[in-house]
């Protein structure tokens, strides 16, 4: 059995990270800001160096040249956040890494991200790793259409069924059109 040695942000072995119960109480979610459009690079290149990352995605509709594409793209554009001990790691290799612009400071010191927001967002992700903000939709509620041929349009939820659509009465040239779309298109408006 080989002995564990310490490397980036936890203890490894040979199986893998074995997490100290020191370690679990001092790490913490940073946030990296990155390049334009350099999320995913940026997360990669701090993976290489040791680093656990989080990178939140949903899906988007794009328009460009008169069509329409769904694309994955960042919940939160040109940033990752990154979880480390700025008392053990070397944290600002962070501010060196290819794709990051800059750790997010307070003073002379990374600032952590508060408690339970990036659980959150990790807790929201489905079995493709894409955050599903979708999931506490209620009957009523306004929503706006974040894919498909509406996007951006406003609209209020008349019914949500167990297949993942829900029907939507959508507010469209003065008015009112109800029409059915997948939950993942919706969020709140």
């Amino acid at each position: 059995m080989q002995p564990a040695v310490t490397i980036g942000v936890g203890r490894y072995n040979q199986a893998g990270l074995i997490p100290s119960a020191s370690s679990e109480t001092t790490l913490r979610w940073y946030v990296a800001q990155t390049l334009a459009r350099r999320e995913m690079g940026a997360a990669v290149q701090l993976e290489r160096q040791g680093f656990h990352t989080f990178l939140p995605q949903m899906l988007k509709t794009v328009r460009h040249a008169r069509q329409l594409r769904t694309v994955r793209a960042a919940v939160f554009p040109g940033y990752v956040f990154v979880r480390l001990d700025p008392a053990r790691d070397r944290w600002r290799a962070v501010n060196g890494t290819i794709n990051v612009s800059r750790l997010v400071m307070a003073e002379d010191a990374p600032l952590p991200v508060p408690r339970g927001i990036v659980e959150a967002l990790i807790a929201y992700r489905d079995a493709t790793g894409l955050c599903r903000f979708d999931r506490d939709l209620k009957v009523g509620e306004t929503v706006r259409v974040i894919g498909g041929p509406f996007a951006q349009v406003l609209g209020q939820i008349a019914g949500l069924d167990d297949k993942g659509r829900a029907r939507v009465l959508l507010e469209i040239m003065g008015g009112a059109v109800i029409t059915t779309l997948e939950r993942g298109a919706l969020e709140r408006a």
